[in-house]
């Protein structure tokens, strides 16, 4: 298995490794990410996983919307030819690598990682299955897709630009921590959580990287909300690079120590089933894991997508959901009115039956078994042991 980067690219990867070794024990499954990856100790700690290899690699750096210009700032061609140096690397790297371990098949989440060790794998003969979450394949997956045995896909496979007869629609492999929440699991997460003392919850989570504008809005407007619902605690997951700045913002902005106690800040946390599954109204972007991981919680959700990540997929991503009215989407642009945010969250804790509504619309959309579809599709396609062995990597 090979990925990383961002949570929203490992946990869907893991929720896999889980499946296969419920479905095969005997499995060896083996993990392979980016050198320096913020995110690595994740599958390290991860009971799934075997064992962990690191090799370089690189991006090709491009931002949605502002044109090919940007390939001629100077600080971006530097860092565009360095990562080019990186990728050649990880390619040797993981040449050799594969080599060595002789994998029986490979998952991929499509992650920069995902370039040098399948086009490696490609030159050996070993079979791999690409994932795509987002409505528009990532850059990785493109390059990728020529040499891949199976492409697996969240939406309808028309949607994708992948031959149709190696193209199977499977949804966001989440991990089996997720399952739908009513009101006595949601009292037990708070519990759990030592949230119990609480009325209301407010979840905020930009993703284990943060997002710096969704943090400034929240800031902006957490010491309206917790004056407005004094038993309210929010709960704001910044990113870890964020989480220092974040605190001290908050040290600020909110004088009375009741007050600020009940702003409740975290970096990153490994336990997002139960926080997400804790809150009563959860703020977030437009990721197709985490979307794909609330839409399981039927979690009343105001979603922000980010509309400068490639291809502006986390506004394709929201555009079905908004359209059935199973979220409540705001811009960027309006999360930086004064107080729009807060008045959003007010809007919905006041009224039941639209908290209803969208958590029934939310729910509509949720593949819990996509985990399940995609180990089916893994063992299907393993090709024999070069040693005559039964256990697949």
């Amino acid at each position: 298995m090979t990925g990383g980067g961002s949570g929203g690219h490992i946990t869907p990867i893991l929720a896999v490794a889980q499946e296969l070794k419920r479905v095969r024990p005997d499995i060896h499954i083996t993990y392979i990410s980016q050198t320096g990856d913020a995110f690595q100790d994740i599958p390290e700690d991860h009971p799934s996983i075997d064992e962990v290899y690191h090799v370089r690699a690189g991006k090709f750096r491009r931002y949605h919307g502002e044109g090919w210009r940007q390939l001629l700032d100077l600080k971006t061609m530097y860092l565009n030819i360095r990562d080019a140096i990186f990728i050649l690397t990880g390619l040797v790297q993981s040449y050799l690598l594969l080599r060595k371990i002789q994998p029986n098949i490979i998952f991929t989440r499509g992650s920069y990682v995902s370039v040098p060790v399948c086009l490696s794998a490609a030159l050996q003969g070993i079979p791999y299955v690409t994932h795509d979450s987002d409505a528009i394949p990532s850059l990785t997956n493109r390059i990728i897709a020529r040499w891949a045995s199976v492409h697996a896909v969240a939406l309808p496979k028309e949607l994708y630009p992948y031959p149709a007869d190696k193209t199977v629609t499977v949804g966001v492999p989440i991990s089996g921590d997720y399952k739908p929440v009513d009101g006595v699991l949601k009292k037990q997460y708070r519990k759990e959580l030592g949230l119990q003392g609480y009325a209301e919850i407010l979840l905020v989570t930009g993703g284990g990287l943060g997002a710096q504008r969704l943090n400034t809005a929240v800031i902006e407007n957490a010491s309206f909300l917790l004056q407005q619902y004094p038993r309210m605690a929010i709960v704001h997951l910044t990113g870890k690079a964020n989480e220092a700045e974040v605190q001290a913002a908050y040290d600020e902005v909110l004088k009375s120590q009741d007050v600020r106690k009940r702003m409740i800040v975290k970096g990153f946390t490994t336990d997002m089933a139960r926080y997400s599954g804790a809150a009563d109204v959860v703020v977030a972007r437009g990721g197709a894991t985490n979307l794909a991981e609330l839409a399981v919680q039927a979690k009343p959700c105001i979603i922000v997508p980010n509309p400068l990540l490639t291809g502006g997929h986390q506004l394709k991503n929201t555009a079905a959901l908004k359209k059935r009215g199973a979220i409540v989407e705001l811009t960027e642009d309006q999360i930086e009115q004064e107080l729009r945010l807060g008045h959003v969250v007010i809007d919905i804790l006041a009224h039941p039956a639209k908290v209803q509504e969208l958590s029934r619309q939310f729910a509509s959309f949720a593949l819990p078994d996509a985990a399940k579809r995609i180990a089916a599709v893994l063992l299907d396609k393993a090709r024999p042991d070069a040693h005559g062995a039964s256990e697949t990597s």
